[in-house]
């Protein structure tokens, strides 16, 4: 309103001069000269006024020129955009700051780069992880300071929605995790932070958990073997014979267990390679269906396969991860139910599910029932016998196949594991 008001003043004002000097050239007999010398008044007037404007936009500390009608005006909504653009500088430089100095804090390297990922920040940890300099190294493209083939794939292909893991060799091992989000309009905030100590300690377990079960297995096997030799005797006393019989069941049941174990470490050693063996899923899953028909001989157990698609995989690992999650369908179903084991491509993914009609899960246990030994009621550990550790088994297998496992239950109405599979 004020503006249209100050262009309607500055309007009648030029107006008035310019029938003044009309006038004024009628009275003396020249009216064009003593008009067009008022309009090149007006115009240098206008000049004037511009040429002040540019050079107090050249000092953005000086106060703005007093002036008059509509350029007064300009003056003061041009400081007035000023004002309020240096306040919004000062909150987003406190904001800065304020992110900086939390982030230089912290032991995980973070650096901030631009659109064209030229480096702008890095905090002390980044330049001791990453070997950069700041601030020598700003303006600087992050690929030409972080020479790691890897790495200089994750960043360039865009797509950061998992973290990239490294292991550098070099005076003493070290792992270190990648981590890009986007911010802004295009910039990127690289995060890196020391794993190594986690990863040694991973593998420390695993060495372990392989170690123990493959040392059991020997006296295992010798406890068995004279299980087996006293149970086969005809003649052993009757007072002897349950507990011996008990104690054959637990060493089977142990003897699962450290199977289990042992293929479970060996999974997750092999975690991160490329598969590169193509499986033919239809093929495993005929192979399944005679495992299954000798198995569970009362239980129908139906298989569709919906494509023929073959898929990079491993072989074994996918067929124990589809005969862990159909084991547990039979167990955990009635019996004159159906198990339905599907196979089928949905856009980018191959889909394997298997679907029982069963007692269900509740969804409070659905987040840890991928968990070791984890079980939804452990009363049911004497019923079915099983290990504990299938569902560990189908979720590494998936992780391996760079996949995702999901789990549709609900009490009473059954279950539905689906293995996806990027195509």
């Amino acid at each position: 309103m004020i503006a249209r008001q100050s262009w309607h003043s500055e309007i009648r004002r030029v107006a008035v001069i310019l029938l003044v000097a009309l006038l004024l050239g009628w009275l003396v007999g020249s009216l064009a000269a003593v008009f067009a010398v008022t309009v090149t008044v007006i115009l240098a007037v206008w000049i004037w006024q511009l040429w002040r404007i540019q050079q107090w936009l050249h000092d953005a500390e000086a106060e703005p020129p007093e002036s008059f009608g509509i350029w007064g005006y300009i003056f003061d909504r041009i400081y007035q955009i000023q004002s309020r653009h240096r306040d919004d500088q000062l909150r987003l430089q406190s904001a800065l700051d304020y992110m900086q100095d939390s982030m230089a804090s912290i032991d995980d390297g973070v650096a901030t780069l631009d659109t064209r990922g030229r480096i702008e920040w890095c905090n002390e940890a980044a330049k001791g992880l990453l070997g950069l300099r700041y601030p020598e190294d700003r303006g600087q493209h992050i690929l030409n300071l972080v020479r790691l083939p890897e790495f200089h794939d994750y960043f360039s292909t865009g797509e950061y929605s998992e973290p990239l893991e490294l292991e550098i060799v070099g005076d003493e091992e070290l792992t270190l995790q990648f981590e890009i989000t986007r911010f802004g309009e295009g910039n990127r905030m690289v995060f890196v932070r020391d794993v190594t100590e986690r990863v040694q300690l991973e593998k420390m377990r695993r060495d372990f958990v392989g170690n123990v079960s493959h040392e059991m297995r020997t006296p295992l096997t010798v406890i068995k073997g004279y299980l087996e030799t006293l149970l086969s005797d005809s003649e052993i006393d009757a007072r002897y014979l349950k507990p011996l019989q008990q104690m054959d069941q637990q060493a089977a049941r142990m003897e699962n267990l450290l199977k289990d174990l042992l293929w479970l470490s060996r999974i997750e050693s092999l975690s991160g390679t490329e598969k590169g063996e193509l499986v033919d899923v239809p093929a495993l899953l005929e192979e399944l269906r005679e495992e299954w028909e000798y198995n569970y001989p009362e239980r129908t157990i139906e298989i569709i396969t919906e494509t023929s698609d073959s898929i990079p995989g491993d072989y074994r690992e996918l067929h124990s991860a589809v005969a862990n999650l159909v084991m547990n369908a039979v167990k955990y179903s009635p019996d004159d139910s159906v198990v339905q084991v599907r196979w089928r491509r949905e856009g980018d993914e191959y889909l394997l599910s298997v679907k029982d009609r069963g007692i269900g899960i509740d969804a409070i246990h659905l987040p840890r029932l991928t968990e070791r030994f984890y079980r939804v009621d452990e009363s049911r550990n004497s019923q079915t016998g099983g290990t504990g550790l299938g569902l560990a088994i189908v979720k590494h297998v998936v992780m391996g196949h760079k996949g995702e496992l999901r789990i549709d239950s609900r009490p009473g109405k059954g279950s539905r594991f689906t293995i996806a599979i990027p195509a």
